[in-house]
Order: structure tokens, then sequence, then C-alpha cells
């Protein structure tokens, strides 16, 4: 293959994350990845394992002199979350991205990179790739999933692993290690409705232009969910000028701030819908921050429409569920400042013949107010004659007083960059969690890796030094483990 870096093509890391940007590899697709994995694990001679999910473990053997130390886990997933932009043509069932540098940055083109967690994948195949470095055995687990749900971490066989220190390499900055985050779950509602025939003129209406980010780490920027500005656009409007719903859809992942939605209404008066609309999407736009400058919303006729609508009743239930649904920060932490405690993010809407579909994803480091958010939308559900299910809940990682490897990285991060390493606690998913709590929560261990900004948009990009740097820390960090 032809590599964009071919100027740092003697760094392995590089070489590899290309290499892993040529294959598709979106979650749920990871079996192409999986065998580039296994291959690589023969060509080097190293024992590997593969599950029937995909999830892959490749062994090494500690260097002379490391024998008898306590084994490492290195752990990343090799998932990535595929949004596009909207004039963007790309497959990422088939197609491989297309990358370009600006500014010391990797992008690529038009759709999400991947860094997040591509360059935990390239961290560790170098390092089982490079017989320079000295190491306690190592225990590489690249698992699947983990933007849907964290599912590989959940399905893996831990008695797989004797390690009892592990370097998580999904971190987005290294100048600030992770040593705790928030768990989480995916919830799924349902709401039912009564298919009637098609009256009176219909229009759609989208809302774009948002910037969306991430559910956990961006929930508290103030940007803004286009699910719900169209459910507080519709609200105000039905208010007004009642009209039935015939489809809302929107989103793509139930971890992503969505940022477009559209909606098709069925209209008495169109004209003075649309003139209604315009005034209500005015009021809103002057309530958005900088990030969300370019929010439009269009209105156009919606002509052959196959579909039914729904009646006065089920589109003020629907209405009432998107308006009180539990969304954005719902507690921040006492005991950190800045930090959020509990949240929610409606991903994802869609309707089908029966039913209009919400999937959600709350978060929370503190289970019992996770358990509280959980029972609002249920209580909301019976309300408004909605049905809920929960799925794939994941604990948090909790943060350790004590910590050997957090010493080993303040040591190697001060004698690399001449200061002290910052730590903090996120309100994301990571597959730590999942991990301590199967392995006898003993585990001791950090999540660092490469500067990566705006993960989960088509803006997302890699700073290449800092992916040099976070393995050069890490191979430090391994000498001294």
């Amino acid at each position: 293959m032809e590599y964009i870096l071919s100027d740092l093509f003697f760094q392995s890391h590089f070489r590899y994350f290309e290499e892993i940007c040529a294959i598709p590899h979106g979650s749920g697709n990871e079996s192409q990845i999986a065998d580039y994995l296994c291959d690589f694990a023969k060509k080097h001679n190293l024992e590997f394992y593969r599950d029937s999910i995909n999830n892959v473990l490749i062994k090494k053997n500690a260097t002379e002199g490391y024998e008898d130390r306590p084994a490492v886990l290195l752990q990343g997933h090799t998932d990535m979350v595929c949004e596009k932009n909207a004039d963007t043509i790309h497959d990422f069932e088939k197609d491989g991205l297309k990358l370009y540098v600006k500014d010391g940055w990797l992008y690529a083109d038009g759709t999400t990179l991947g860094a997040d967690d591509g360059a935990a994948v390239a961290m560790m195949m170098a390092i089982l790739s490079d017989n320079t470095l000295k190491h306690p055995p190592l225990e590489c687990l690249f698992t699947v999933q983990e933007e849907t749900g964290l599912c590989g971490a959940y399905e893996f066989d831990y008695s797989k692993l004797q390690a009892k220190r592990f370097i998580n390499l999904d971190s987005e900055t290294l100048h600030t290690a992770t040593v705790s985050c928030a768990g989480g779950i995916r919830t799924e509602i349902e709401v039912p409705f009564d298919n009637y025939p098609l009256q009176n003129s219909t229009i759609k209406i989208t809302v774009k232009g948002l910037f969306g980010g991430h559910s956990g780490v961006d929930i508290n920027t103030g940007r803004e969910n286009s699910i719900i500005l169209m459910a507080k656009l519709l609200g105000r409007l039905y208010q007004k000028s009642p009209f039935n719903l015939v489809s809302i859809n929107g989103g793509n992942k139930a971890n992503a701030i969505p940022r477009e939605c559209e909606c098709i209404i069925s209209v008495f008066d169109k004209m003075t819908v649309k003139e209604e609309i315009k005034i209500i999407a005015n009021e809103i736009k002057k309530q958005l921050i900088k990030d969300d400058k370019k929010f439009t919303v269009r209105v156009d006729n919606a002509n052959n429409i196959n579909s039914g609508m729904l009646c006065f009743k089920d589109t003020s239930r629907v209405l009432s569920v998107l308006n009180l649904i539990p969304n954005g920060v719902y507690t921040m932490s006492k005991s950190m400042e800045g930090l959020v405690e509990s949240s929610s993010n409606v991903g994802i809407i869609s309707t089908n013949e029966k039913t209009v579909n919400l999937t959600l994803m709350p978060r929370s480091s503190n289970e019992a107010k996770m358990d509280e958010i959980l029972m609002k939308i249920e209580m909301l559900c019976k309300l408004t004659g909605a049905l809920v299910s929960h799925h794939d809940r994941y604990p948090g990682w909790e943060y350790r007083k004590d910590s050997e490897v957090r010493e080993i990285f303040s040591k190697c991060y001060e004698e690399k960059f001449g200061k002290k390493a910052k730590f903090e606690a996120v309100h994301a998913g990571l597959e730590c969690g999942i991990i301590c709590s199967n392995m006898g929560g003993e585990l001791d261990g950090i999540s660092i890796c490469a500067e990566v900004e705006e993960i989960h948009t088509p803006k997302e990009r890699l700073d290449l030094q800092s992916l040099s740097d976070a393995y050069e820390i890490t191979t430090k960090m391994l000498e001294q483990m």
C-alpha cells in the first residue's frame, strides 16, 4: 500500500496505524482486523487467541531479566465509530479511510479517523514487534464493539489473563492520565402508535449543522442534541398549531451527541406552520453556544409519502417522551470539581410502521444516581404507555488510592516533559471497569494514549508527535514495571 506517513515509516506505530486505517473496522465489522492481527501474531511467532466475536489476545514472553515480574496487560479496542459528513461518499463496510496531514495532525477526509482506538492497536503492535524493548510478560488484549456498549470486554474469557497491572490505551490525551471512569448502560424505548391514513399537507423539517461530539466527555460542553432541539421545536409548534407526526429520525450512535434530525408532519395550514417554525427556530438559535453556530432548520414540502400518520393522541405521547426524557448532565461530582457524575444522552431516534424508537446512553460513576436516572425513564414510559428495556450495563472503574503504576507513569512523564503529570476521572465509558471487575478488582492500572481531538465526528484528528510521545512513555513504563 502507499503510505501517507512514508517519511515516518521507520517508526512502526505510524506504519501499523495506516495499515489499520486501510481495513474497514466499524463496530460489529471487526473480522478483517482480527484476521490482520492473527496474521501479525503468526508472522512474529507470538502466542495468540481469537474468540467467536473477534476479540484477539496476543502474548509475548518477558525479556531477559524480567521473567519473574508479574505480567502486564496492554489493552485497547479495534472498532471505531463510523461517522461521515452528509456529502461524503464512503462505505464503512468496504472502504478504507482516506488520510491527510495538516499542521502535524492526521485526519480522514470527510469521515471519522478511528484514532479512537486505532492508536492503541498500532502502539501494541509496535511493542509486540520490537525485540529491543525490555519488559515483563505482555498480554495485549484487542477488544471489539467497545463503541456499542463495551460488548467485547464483556464477552472475553478472562481466565486467559494472568496480569496484575495494566495500561489501557484508550484515553484521548497523554498530558492528563485517566485513573477512573463512569459506568453506563444502553436503554431502548419503544413508543407504540396506531397508524392512520395520511391526510392534509405534509412537510419535512430538518435540523442540522450542530457540532455533536462524545456523549460522555462532551456532555457538559453546552453542545446541543439535534433530537432534543427537534423535540423542543415540535413541542412549541404543537401548542400553537396541532399536527400529526408522520415520522422522526435522527442520530446514528448511542454514544454520540446527534448532529442532525429530520421529521415529517401532517398539517392543516402549511404556510402558517412554516412561519411559526421559522419564529421558533430563530428563538432556539439565540440560545446556542458558538460550537453550534451553524445550526439550521430547513422546511421542505414532503411529497409521495408511503406511510400513514399518528393520531393527535399518539403524536402528543411521542412529544411528551421526547421533551421529558432525561438528557444531558444530570448531576455533578461533589468530590471532584468540574467532573460530571451522571448524565444521559438521547443518541438515536427512528420510526417504523408501529413504533417510534429511542436509544439512550445513561452514564454515572455513582451507581445510585444511575438507578435514579433509570427510575425516571421507567416512570415516564409507564405514564406515556411506552416500553423500555436496558442492556449491557457495565461498571465504573474506581479510583485506586495507592497505585504503583500511577507512580511509574508520573516518573516517566516528568522525565520526558520536565513537569508533573496530571490525573483525572472521566465521564466516559472505558473497558477498565469491566476488566478489573472480571479479574477480581485488584488490578492496578492507568489509561493513557496520544492526543486525539473531536472523536466520534468527521473532524477527528490525531496529533502525530503525541503518538510517538505516548509510545515512548509506554515503553519506558514497561521497562520499569
